[in-house]
């Protein structure tokens, strides 16, 4: 019989970039754009087909796959001793409408690449290793973004996830059920001992420092708002300007001020209108209403406290500035977080092991590994974007960058999960 030894260390192992890179291409087609891009929304028959070709291949490479009650898939490779909670890795396949093929698919091909190539070198691991898809992280057809990782972590239930509708009515437990992926594994998350997760960066630091692997260190809290500001509409000709109450100028004075209020809190403040709803939006009438949004976001939990208290007190003196009246009403709060000291650890060795350029680097956007660093030790491993494009179909990664993330993805899963080899 042979003898199993652990090992604490060993020289390093790359994985197949070539097969990585066919994998998200194969994967790209599923929901493919004129403009090379993906749309593959959340719970679609695309999404379901998506989700099974990840499946065969992940039982192809010899895991077991299970499905819990949300629609997260959990490919597990088992361990030497399959009693330890396993170290996980993933992200999701679900896409924006007009997005790319390697936001969020990056993250999970990158795991099963790593499991293929543990096979591919006959490598054990004393804990078992499961990569996961999360179900609806982008959360652009039912809201919120990261459901999934949400509902495993405790942060959403179960049942107000479910009951979750789009645009057209339909639930995502219809949704779930139309596509077969309405699973019988308890959403009630299992022990994980560490969680990493492998993204593109979303932005353009890495490429413009020339850096190959960004070490994250945390993530931006992120605080949105909805923004409503009633005024009176009138003729634009008749009504002279001093007698106007011009919802639009109010809300135009929120987009310059919270430009100014992210630039005034460098370099982690962020300040951001995606959505300016002028009513009626007629070319002779004075604006009577503006619906808008907020979005404002900062590393540090006590600055980003500072922003929105500055944010309210704007919207006051707004209101009798412009003699309009403004709501604003929270939709999502998402605290800072630090990343585990240990696993950030384990990314900056095993990149240097590797002889790949880093840089330490904060994550502006949501992931799921934020969600997971609340029930488990968790890093994330960003590799560049071209020109930092993401969440658009001209979304581009390199195969060699690509493959070098791929490549600290499987050294810090060995770190974690304990290397076995037999003699």
């Amino acid at each position: 019989m042979n003898e199993a030894k652990l090992f604490s260390s060993m020289d390093p192992v790359k994985v197949n970039a070539d097969r990585l890179w066919e994998s998200l291409m194969i994967h790209g087609q599923i929901g493919h754009t004129n403009k090379g891009g993906l749309n593959r929304l959340a719970l679609t028959e695309l999404d379901k087909q998506g989700r099974d070709l990840f499946k065969r291949w992940c039982e192809e490479a010899g895991c077991k796959v299970s499905i819990d009650e949300i629609g997260n898939i959990f490919a597990r490779r088992e361990g030497l001793d399959n009693d330890l909670p396993p170290v996980m890795t993933g992200s999701h396949i679900d896409t924006q409408p007009t997005g790319g093929k390697f936001d969020g698919c990056f993250g999970v091909m990158a795991g099963l690449e790593a499991i293929r190539t543990l096979n591919d070198f006959n490598i054990k691991t004393l804990a078992p290793i499961e990569v996961v898809a999360w179900t609806n992280e982008e959360g652009c057809r039912f809201p919120p973004c990261m459901m999934g990782s949400g509902v495993f972590t405790g942060k959403f239930s179960l049942d107000t996830a479910l009951k979750t509708k789009d645009e057209k009515g339909i639930t995502v437990q219809e949704a779930l059920k139309s596509i077969k992926y309405d699973g019988s594994k308890s959403h009630i998350g299992h022990a994980v001992s560490a969680y990493y997760e492998a993204h593109i960066e979303q932005g353009p630091i890495l490429e413009d420092e020339d850096k190959q692997i960004g070490v994250v260190i945390g993530a931006l809290g992120q605080k949105w708002f909805d923004i409503d500001i009633v005024g009176v509409e009138a003729h634009a000709g008749p009504t002279p300007m001093h007698l106007r109450k011009d919802a639009s100028l109010a809300g135009a004075e929120l987009i310059l001020f919270l430009n100014n209020l992210a630039l005034q809190n460098a370099p982690h403040g962020r300040g951001t209108v995606g959505c300016f709803d002028v009513f009626p939006s007629s070319r002779n009438v004075i604006p009577g209403r503006v619906k808008m949004t907020a979005d404002i976001r900062h590393l540090q939990a006590e600055v980003l406290d500072k922003m929105v208290k500055e944010l309210h007190e704007k919207v006051d003196y707004l209101s009798h500035k412009y003699t309009v009246q403004i709501t604003i009403n929270p939709t999502a709060d998402f605290p800072p977080i630090g990343f585990d000291s240990n696993c950030i650890k384990n990314v900056r060795d095993a990149a240097y092991k590797l002889g790949y350029p880093t840089m330490d680097i904060v994550s502006g956007a949501g992931h799921d590994a934020i969600f997971m660093a609340d029930v488990a030790a968790a890093g994330m491993i960003f590799i560049p974007c071209e020109g930092g494009i993401s969440h658009n179909e001209l979304e581009r990664a390199n195969v060699e960058d690509l493959g070098a993330g791929a490549s600290v993805l499987l050294n810090v899963l060995l770190s974690s999960a304990g290397v076995i080899k037999h003699d």
